[in-house]
C-alpha cells in the first residue's frame, strides 16, 4: 500500500477539506488505547479450549472423586477368607465367595477386598467346580479386608476445592476438572481477533516479481497477537477496492470454523462469536487507494487514534464501531506494522483481557541519538556489555534487526546521550528486559553480606541435622 507522508512535528497530514489532526504522542497513544476498552467478562468454554486461560471462579468436586469404590488392581473381588467359590460378574457376594475384576472395576457388593491376580489360581474342588484359592507369591492371610480397593471420595469429596479462581489452567487442571464431571470452566475473557490482510501486489508463497511484495504478516501476525494475549479467530485477504474494505469491516458473522484441511489459527476457533478486535494491514495512509478511514466513517464508527508521533509506525489507526467492535489499522511496512501493534495493540489487547499495561523498563543507551523533534522513536536494540545499542538493518521495509532484537528503545523526542538511561520495552516473544537498578542493589547486597565460615573440623558430621 501506499505509505502515508511522514507527520511532522507531531501533526497528521489533513485531506482536502478536512481540518488538520494533532497526532497522539507515543505515551498518550498506548494510554488511552489501554483506557478505551473494557474487560471482556468471564465465560464457560469447553474444557479442550480452557487450556491457557485464567479460571474465573472455583471450581470444586460436583461428586465424590471417585464417585464408587473400584479395584487398584486386576484380580478378583472376595468376600472372607479362601479358598472362594467363583460367583457371577457384579452380583452381591456371600462369605467364601469371589468375581473376575479389572483394574477401576466397581466392586460388587458384599466385596471385602481383591486379591491380586498374581496371587491367585483357580482350580476345582472335590465336585470339581471351579474354586479360587491363593497362589503364586501370596502370603498367608491374604488379602487383608480393604486391600486393593480404592475407596469413593478417596481423591476428593463432593464440594470440596480442586482449582482455585484465579490459576492459569494447564493440561493437568483440564484433566481434573474432566474427572470431577466438568464438561466447561468459566474463564476470564479474552479478545477475539480477526485479521485483514490488504494489498493486491503482496504474494503468499515463493520469489516475488517486480512490483510484488512477499507476505509477512501472514506467516507471523496470528502468532503474535496470541502473544499478546488474544485469540486470532479468521484471517481474511482483500484487494485494495473500497468495496473490499467495506465488506470486510461491516462483517460482522461469527468466526468460521474453518476448513478442516486449512492450517489452524493459533488457538482453537470459539465458534458463534465475532471478533473483539479486527486488525487490518495497509490502507492507514492518505491516498486515493487507502480506504481504511473512508470505511469507518461509512459504518458509523469513530476514530479514537489517528496517527501517533512516532517513527516507524506514525499512520496507525484505532477506531470503534457502533456494536463495540474495535478497528487496529496498521501500516503496511511490516516493520512499523510491528511497531504500532506494539505501542496501541498490546494494550489494547491487555485491557480486554483482564491484563495490565505491558511494562516500560529503562537502560542505559549504548550511544548517542540524536534529537528528531516532534516525534518518538522506536529503535530495535541489542544488548552490548549491558548497554542497549540500535540494531542495524532497521530502515523501511526491513525485519532482520527486530528479529535479532533483545526489545525496542522509546526514543524522546530530544534524543539521548551515551549512557542515559533511555525508556524500552520487550517484544512479545522475548524475555523481559533487565532491570540495571536491581542488579546493581543485588550485587551490593551480596557485597555486604558476610561470608560463612567453614564448620570447624572436630569430630564426626551429624548428617541428620543437614536433612
Amino acid at each position: 500500500m501506499t505509505p502515508a507522508p511522514p507527520h511532522g512535528h507531531g501533526t497528521a497530514e489533513a485531506e482536502p477539506g478536512q481540518h488538520r489532526h494533532v497526532a497522539h504522542t507515543w505515551h498518550e497513544a498506548r494510554q488511552l488505547a489501554f483506557d478505551c476498552a473494557t474487560a471482556i467478562p468471564a465465560a464457560p468454554v469447553p474444557l479442550r479450549q480452557a487450556l491457557g486461560r485464567t479460571l474465573a471462579a472455583d471450581a470444586a468436586a460436583l461428586q465424590d472423586m471417585p464417585h464408587y469404590a473400584s479395584s487398584a488392581m486386576d484380580g478378583w473381588a472376595v468376600n472372607g477368607s479362601g479358598p472362594w467359590i467363583l460367583a457371577e460378574p457384579n452380583q452381591r457376594l456371600a462369605p467364601h465367595q469371589a468375581s473376575p475384576i479389572a483394574t477401576g472395576g466397581l466392586i460388587p457388593p458384599g466385596a471385602k477386598a481383591v486379591l491380586r491376580s498374581e496371587n491367585g489360581t483357580i482350580g476345582t474342588d472335590e465336585d470339581g467346580l471351579p474354586v479360587l484359592r491363593l497362589g503364586g507369591i501370596a502370603k498367608p492371610g491374604e488379602p487383608r479386608n480393604g486391600d486393593h480397593i480404592r475407596k469413593a471420595g478417596e481423591e476428593a469429596a463432593a464440594g470440596e476445592l480442586l482449582i482455585k479462581a484465579g490459576t492459569l489452567l494447564n493440561p493437568a487442571h483440564l484433566a481434573l476438572a474432566a474427572l470431577a464431571g466438568y464438561d466447561t470452566l468459566p474463564v476470564l475473557g479474552k479478545p477475539l481477533v480477526r485479521l485483514v490482510f490488504t494489498g493486491s501486489e503482496v504474494v503468499a508463497a515463493g520469489l516475488p516479481g517486480p512490483g510484488e511484495v512477499r507476505d509477512t504478516f501472514g506467516p507471523q501476525l496470528a502468532g503474535v497477537v496470541g502473544m499478546l494475549g488474544g485469540i486470532c479467530t479468521e484471517e481474511v485477504k482483500i484487494g485494495d477496492s473500497y468495496a473490499e474494505w467495506l465488506a470486510a469491516l461491516e462483517d460482522t458473522g461469527p468466526a468460521a470454523a474453518g476448513d478442516p484441511s486449512a492450517e489452524p489459527a493459533a488457538e482453537p476457533v470459539m465458534e458463534n462469536l465475532p471478533a473483539d478486535v479486527v486488525i487490518t494491514t495497509g490502507g492507514t495512509g492518505r491516498s486515493g487507494t487507502d480506504h481504511l478511514r473512508r470505511s469507518v466513517a461509512e459504518l458509523g464508527g469513530r476514530l479514537l487514534i489517528d496517527g501517533i508521533a512516532m517513527r516507524p509506525g506514525h499512520p496507525a489507526v484505532l477506531a470503534e464501531l457502533p456494536d463495540g467492535r474495535f478497528i487496529l489499522g496498521l501500516p503496511g511496512n511490516p516493520l512499523a506494522a510491528m511497531m504500532a501493534l506494539s505501542t496501541i495493540g498490546a494494550p489494547l489487547l491487555a485491557a480486554l483481557g483482564h491484563g495490565t499495561l505491558p511494562p516500560i523498563a529503562e537502560v542505559p543507551c549504548g550511544s548517542t541519538i540524536d534529537a528528531d523533534p516532534g516525534r518518538t522513536r522506536l529503535m530495535p536494540f541489542r544488548l552490548l556489555y549491558g548497554m542497549a545499542s540500535p540494531a542495524q538493518h532497521t530502515g523501511p521495509g526491513m525485519m532482520r534487526g527486530l528479529a535479532a532484537a533483545d526489545g525496542v528503545l522509546v526514543v524522546p523526542p530530544h534524543g539521548v546521550q551515551l549512557g542515559e538511561p533511555v525508556p524500552a520495552f520487550a517484544l512479545p516473544w522475548g524475555a523481559p528486559i533487565p532491570d540495571p537498578g536491581a542488579a546493581a542493589a543485588k550485587a551490593k547486597t551480596a557485597a555486604r553480606r558476610p561470608a560463612r565460615k567453614p564448620p570447624a573440623n572436630d569430630g564426626p558430621v551429624d548428617w541428620s541435622a543437614l536433612g
